[in-house]
């Protein structure tokens, strides 16, 4: 029996997603007159093989038109992968290393580090930013880092080039769960290292160089929809200072833009959410 699950339509995709609970979701989406989709389809077979933790699925861009619509999928083959239904990392192309490499990104992340419940179960952390105490390097004059923490017409952009360190600090620890970026599809931020509990705010250098506690990669979509960004979780749960270091923008434009960042947790003297007024979701319901 194949490792691989055959998607037949939307709802059998969004029910498969469900089924894998917090397990690595990696999908395939192909097409039967794709060259490069059927040299790399024995590959991913025995990929399904060797990650038997990972739940892989197959999904045919004509037959499943409305699924490969809903993913944003604009070339073949292209791969997504989720965790708890939620978009994690995506490529293109028929590179097996690229794809293996993806996999093992996500994969290697145990149970534990998996996000708990979603962003509606956590509290936006902004009241919890110690505002004076911020920073952020290579911001504009005209519009700096206290312009994205409100949701309104202002916004976050960079000065002298597309990069930024953001560096904030929080009135007590906390545990961090997501982030929300909405921004311009054009110079809307791409790749991010997240750094914690620095003693300084770290420069340039020291962001492209030191290791980060997680890296991202946020699609156009993530911004434009505002989209959760989920976090190894376990990784963030005694969190006093977050620097967020933005390498790039979607198209390479000169200056990055952020109109509104949010933070979503708990923290850690508040071990009761049902002390918070829910987004969305039931009381009593697992987080």
């Amino acid at each position: 029996m194949t490792a691989v699950h055959v998607i037949n339509n939307n709802d059998h995709f969004h029910q498969e997603l469900r089924n894998a609970g917090s397990k690595l979701v990696v999908v395939d989406f192909t097409a039967a007159w794709c060259g490069p989709c059927q040299r790399i389809a024995p590959i991913f077979e025995q990929l399904a093989s060797k990650y038997p933790q990972a739940v892989f699925m197959k999904v045919d861009v004509d037959k499943c038109a409305d699924t490969a619509a809903s993913n944003g999928v604009s070339a073949m083959p292209t791969f997504i992968f989720y965790k708890n239904r939620s978009k994690i990392g995506s490529c293109e192309g028929a590179d097996s290393n690229v794809l293996e490499s993806k996999i093992q990104q996500f994969y290697g992340l145990p149970e534990q580090e998996d996000t708990e419940g979603s962003p509606s179960d956590h509290m936006d952390l902004i009241s919890l930013v110690m505002k004076a105490q911020c920073e952020c390097l290579n911001e504009s004059d005209d519009h700096c880092f206290a312009d994205c923490l409100v949701s309104n017409d202002d916004y976050l952009e960079s000065d002298c080039d597309e990069q930024l360190i953001i560096s904030i600090t929080f009135i007590q620890p906390v545990k961090i769960h997501s982030l929300k970026i909405r921004a311009p599809a054009s110079n809307g931020p791409k790749n991010l290292k997240l750094f914690i509990n620095q003693p300084r705010t770290i420069d340039f250098d020291m962001a492209q160089t030191n290791s980060s506690v997680q890296n991202l990669e946020l699609s156009t979509k993530d911004i434009v929809e505002e989209n959760p960004i989920l976090l190894r979780y376990v990784k963030f749960q005694n969190v006093q200072n977050l620097q967020i270091f933005v390498k790039d923008n979607q198209n390479g434009f000169d200056t990055t833009r952020i109109d509104h960042l949010s933070i979503f947790g708990s923290p850690i003297s508040t071990t009761n959410m049902g002390d918070f007024k829910r987004v969305a979701g039931k009381k009593g319901e697992s987080h």
